[in-house]
C-alpha cells in the first residue's frame, strides 16, 4: 500500500471526524517520522509492513474518538511543539488568541508573569519565547502536568520560564506579578460540550467548573489583585458566552481597562483588566 492509498483509506475510516483527512496525515507522519510535506512528496512510496500496522492500529484508536494528540503524544502551539499526554487538557489554537492579547497589553521589555493551570505550559512557553526578557512562572495543581511542562521547557530551550505545582495562588504567597494569566475550568457540568470525541478523554477537573461554569472565574478575578504589581493586567480564557459576566465581576472588583476580545471564529473568548 502507498502512502496515497493509507490516507485515503483512513480518512474514509475517519468519516466522524470533522479533520479526518488532516488526522490520517498527522498520524502517518508520526508513524514514518516524517511531517506531512513529505508525505505530500512521496504519496507513491510504499509502507513498510510494519509502518501500516502501527498506522492502521492509530487509524483505529482514532475511530473510537481518540484524540490525535494524545494518539502522537505532541501537539504544536505558537509554532512549538508541545508533548502532550492525558495529565493535561490539549493545547488549541483559539487559546493563542489569549497570548496574543497578553503580548499587545505588555508591551514593556521586562516583567514577571504567572501563568495559572499552566497544563502543557502552552501559554507560558509561547510567552516566553517571546518575551526572553520577562521571567515566567506557570503553575498546575497536578504534579504529572508540572512534570510536564518542565519536560517541554527543557526540550524547546526556553530557560525564562519555570513550572511549579500549586493549587491556584497557594504556593506564591507575597509574590506579585505585572501580568496574570489563565485559561481555567469554565464548562459547566452539563454541557453537552463534554460529550463531544476529544473532549470527553481530557481531564474533567480542568474542564469543568461549578456555578454554570462560572465559579473559577469568578474566583480569579477576586483574587488575582492581591497578586498584582499596580497596573497589572489580569487576562482569563473564557466560554463564548460568559464575556459578559467576567466583564461585569472584572468592573466591580475594580479593575479598569475592562475588555473582551475575539476567538478565531469570531467568539467572544478572552476577558481582562488593567488593576488600578
Amino acid at each position: 500500500m502507498t502512502i496515497d492509498e493509507a490516507l485515503r483509506e483512513a480518512a474514509g475510516r475517519l468519516v466522524a471526524s470533522p479533520t479526518a483527512r488532516l488526522d490520517a496525515e498527522v498520524l502517518l507522519a508520526h508513524v514514518c517520522a516524517t511531517n506531512r510535506t513529505w508525505l505530500y512528496t512521496w504519496g507513491d512510496r510504499k509502507l513498510t509492513a510494519v509502518q501500516r500496522e502501527e498506522f492502521q492500529a492509530l487509524v483505529v484508536r482514532r475511530a473510537e474518538g481518540l484524540p490525535v494528540a494524545y494518539l502522537v503524544g505532541s501537539r504544536e502551539f505558537w509554532g512549538l511543539g508541545l508533548e502532550t499526554s492525558p495529565a493535561t487538557l490539549i493545547p488549541r489554537p483559539d487559546t493563542e488568541r489569549l497570548v496574543e492579547v497578553a503580548l499587545e497589553s505588555t508591551p514593556r521589555p521586562v516583567g514577571e508573569l504567572l501563568d495559572l493551570g499552566t497544563g502543557t505550559g502552552a501559554i507560558a512557553l509561547a510567552f516566553a519565547s517571546e518575551r526572553r526578557d520577562w521571567q515566567v512562572i506557570g503553575v498546575d495543581l497536578s504534579v504529572d502536568a508540572v512534570t510536564l511542562a518542565q519536560t517541554n521547557a527543557r526540550r524547546l530551550a526556553i530557560t525564562n520560564a519555570r513550572f511549579f505545582q500549586s493549587d491556584w495562588f497557594s504556593a506564591l504567597p507575597g509574590q506579585r506579578f505585572d501580568l496574570i494569566l489563565s485559561n481555567p475550568p469554565y464548562i459547566a457540568a452539563d454541557d453537552p460540550h463534554l460529550l463531544l470525541d476529544d473532549v470527553r478523554f481530557e481531564p474533567r477537573s480542568a474542564l469543568v467548573a461549578e456555578a454554570g461554569g462560572m465559579s473559577d472565574l469568578a474566583w480569579l478575578v477576586e483574587h488575582a489583585p492581591n497578586y498584582l504589581r499596580p497596573e497589572g493586567w489580569l487576562w482569563v480564557e473564557h466560554g463564548h458566552c460568559q464575556a459578559g459576566q467576567v466583564r461585569e465581576a472584572l468592573r466591580r472588583r475594580g479593575f479598569r481597562g475592562v475588555a473582551s476580545h475575539r476567538d478565531l471564529a469570531g467568539l467572544e473568548r478572552v476577558s481582562g483588566g488593567q488593576w488600578a
